[in-house]
């Protein structure tokens, strides 16, 4: 690849267009062949966005293909404005600007009248610079206080008195948002949130790819590609996106949550802050743990008690699994443990981070949302619990609590107390390694495997458990008194002899 840094002016960028060394060509273009590129290579389009492999991106790549302007639809926490930052990687590494330029113009083709000026002055010795990719992506979060001045721009004014112009002359232009995208992406986040007529200046660029600025008979042909964002939900809440404006977009491309609790994993793994560093404790998370995590997510999107339009954003697992492995943390800190399991009940401790995560109807608001996050915890722990749990003997440890035998467990009891406890109930700590723990485990994996043995039993109500973690059986058996069968002739047979004399 030729050293593209050497070429700084005008005539040497000519002689290289003319060589075959740079191409010149539009943005769509330009993302296009970039694409294509890639797809033959079989090099990764978007690192980073799992679990649209087979919906979103497939869509997404044939908007581009086409050279659509798109959007993204979808509720929150789908990754939508990741996959839009994702498309910088699509352009060339360098784009050669006319030097001081504010939108960034072809020094072969300038469309402000600023630099066809100073080219016809200055000719092949115009000074000419290269464009960073990163630097040609601009984003703007569509608010309802946004101007049209703020998108497109404006008259200066001051300019105009500092150059002493007439304020009719073209140099007096305040540029907005979507000029100086020129030659890049403009990417708008939350569309439906900008007022009807601002949706209106959109037209002009959408359709025929120019803009024209207040105040003068000029219109700007920009080479942008415009890609919006859009929640559902928003249509009714806060705004709209006007129908001239959708017809306008050429692609509609809906985003989803994932389909399985191993793509959330996956996600959960990447996003979350779990390589704890510094002088804290080295952090291990059981996979049954990470699982629970995730299944929160699941049953709180399909729980009738929380607003299924606002859906439950991938951020609910993301923050829970930092809050519980925090916990865990502060447990291995007090205890004086090298390395922070998190146990189940740790995700009762993540409340705070999970609460503020979705929506509630009618009933959810009744209830309140620490009931319905404890629920979720709990109907989330007995999914996973069944998956590990239902294949295996757990007969001995269950008849142990139903003939009376009860166990206390604290949240902040150390490994090693928690096996002490563990072991009086025989069998308990083998159900543990059954479930998936190694025999050779260390302490806390292995007080971590018995906690979920114990919660997993809880939630599917085969043992019950009061808040401070005091484990016994769901109805404690009753059995009968010497004195009480003495005295209960109801309990004796028809024929024979009285059981009080039976037991005298």
């Amino acid at each position: 690849m030729p050293n593209l840094g050497a070429i700084t002016t005008l005539g040497e960028l000519q002689r290289a267009i003319d060589a075959g060394l740079v191409k010149r060509r539009s943005v769509h273009e330009e993302v296009r062949d970039n694409l294509i590129g890639k797809l033959r290579s079989g090099e990764p389009l978007f690192p980073g966005i799992v679990g649209y492999d087979d919906s979103v991106i497939p869509q997404l790549v044939n908007a581009l293909l086409s050279q659509h302007n798109f959007i993204l639809l979808g509720l929150r926490g789908q990754a939508k404005t990741r996959l839009l930052r994702a498309l910088v990687t699509l352009l060339d590494e360098q784009l050669p600007v006319v030097a001081g330029c504010e939108i960034n113009d072809d020094p072969l083709d300038p469309i402000c009248s600023a630099c066809r000026a100073r080219i016809g002055a200055e000719g092949d010795r115009t000074p000419v610079v290269w464009r960073p990719r990163e630097a040609r992506y601009v984003e703007k979060l569509a608010t309802p206080d946004v101007t049209i001045a703020d998108m497109v721009g404006d008259i200066d004014p001051i300019k105009a008195a500092r150059a002493g112009l007439e304020l009719s002359s073209e140099l007096t232009m305040h540029y907005g948002l979507l000029p100086r995208a020129n030659r890049g992406i403009f990417a708008i986040n939350e569309l439906p949130d900008l007022a009807g007529k601002i949706q209106v200046g959109l037209f002009n660029i959408l359709q025929e790819g120019d803009v024209q600025i207040k105040g003068y008979p000029v219109r700007l042909p920009l080479d942008v590609l415009i890609a919006f964002t859009a929640n559902p939900e928003d249509y009714t809440a806060r705004g709209k996106i006007i129908t001239p404006l959708k017809d306008r977009i050429g692609s509609e491309i809906r985003t989803h949550y994932p389909a399985g609790r191993t793509e959330a994993m996956m996600i959960t793994a990447q996003e979350a802050w779990t390589l704890r560093n510094g002088a804290g404790p080295r952090a291990e998370v059981p996979n049954f743990v990470a699982e629970v995590v995730e299944e929160i997510a699941f049953q709180a999107r399909q729980d009738r008690r929380i607003d299924k339009r606002s859906g439950v954003s991938q951020r609910l697992p993301i923050s829970a699994m930092e809050n519980v492995l925090s916990n865990a943390e502060r447990r291995a800190l007090m205890t004086n443990e090298d390395v922070a399991v998190p146990r189940v009940t740790d995700v009762y401790a993540a409340l705070p981070s999970i609460t503020g995560k979705f929506e509630m109807e009618y009933e959810g608001e009744l209830k309140g949302a620490e009931v319905v996050g404890r629920d979720l915890v709990r109907a989330a722990v007995a999914t996973v619990a069944d998956g590990y749990l239902s294949h295996l003997d757990t007969r001995q440890v269950l008849e142990w609590f139903d003939l009376g035998g009860s166990l206390q467990l604290g949240d902040t009891m150390s490994a090693d107390d928690v096996l002490t406890a563990a072991r009086q109930v025989q069998g308990l700590v083998d159900l543990a390694h059954a479930a998936g723990i190694p025999r050779n485990a260390a302490p806390p994996l292995l007080a971590a495997g018995v906690d979920f043995v114990l919660e997993g039993f809880y939630a599917t109500k085969k043992i019950s458990r009061n808040d401070e973690r005091g484990y016994h059986a769901t109805e404690p058996v009753r059995r009968p008194s010497r004195e009480s069968l003495t005295n209960d002739d109801s309990a004796m047979p028809s024929s024979g002899p009285s059981k009080k004399k039976y037991y005298n």
